[in-house]
């Protein structure tokens, strides 16, 4: 995933976020995530020069805004796809922690790309019974297309999650499972544990030592 696209697809998780960090349970997730988006993207704009210069405020950013509203057992589940049952229980756990740990220097890494990006949200569709809802925005950026980026969220009883993000027509599930199918083809469930691990270990760009794992 390139740096624009994982830039991309932070801008649309953080900007669907509410002030606590997480989704309200009796309301639409298109409402939600329409009415935050300004709060968020100003935050993003005064914040920029101290983000740039502070990766731990970064990852304090990502921690408190973005995860919340992810359903990270979901998601690796579906990654790994035909796998996951193959995997125990300690293994399920591994992947999930170390799949968790490189989204978060992912879009850790991404999010000071933020430069006069908007967000419109598209209007949905939703019946009261809905659990399983998309929702549909395009980033816009000057000088550029329009960039669609949809939300797979379901309803639990902690509110709305995110399992899945489309950028563009390209799920983010969808292209971490082949990458993932073909190293557990190579090396096994193990060989993926350890490959995300050394992903997360690494510096992100324009640094020169490795980045702290969160919570560190």
């Amino acid at each position: 995933m390139n740096r624009l696209r994982s830039f991309l697809l932070s801008l649309a998780l953080v900007s669907g976020l509410n002030a606590t960090g997480a989704w309200a349970a009796d309301t639409p997730p298109d409402v939600l995530a329409r009415t935050t988006t300004q709060e968020v993207l100003t935050i993003l704009k005064q914040d920029k020069d101290v983000l740039s210069n502070n990766q731990a405020k970064v990852y304090q950013l990502v921690e408190a805004k973005i995860l919340p509203n992810f359903d990270f057992n979901r998601m690796t589940q579906l990654a790994v796809g035909k796998h996951w049952p193959r995997a125990t229980a300690q293994q399920k756990q591994s992947l999930v922690a170390e799949f968790r740990n490189l989204l978060v220097r992912t879009y850790s890494s991404s999010l000071t790309a933020f430069s006069g990006q908007t967000v419109d949200f598209k209007p949905m569709v939703m019946k009261p019974d809905d659990t399983d809802v998309t929702v549909r925005s395009e980033i816009r950026q000057p000088g550029g297309q329009p960039i669609p980026i949809d939300y797979s969220m379901y309803k639990t009883s902690f509110g709305w999650k995110v399992y899945d993000v489309a950028i563009d027509g390209v799920s983010l599930v969808t292209n971490y499972r082949a990458s993932f199918s073909s190293t557990i083809r190579q090396s096994g469930i193990d060989g993926l544990i350890n490959t995300l691990a050394a992903q997360s270990a690494q510096p992100p760009r324009g640094t020169a030592k490795p980045a702290p794992r969160p919570g560190s």
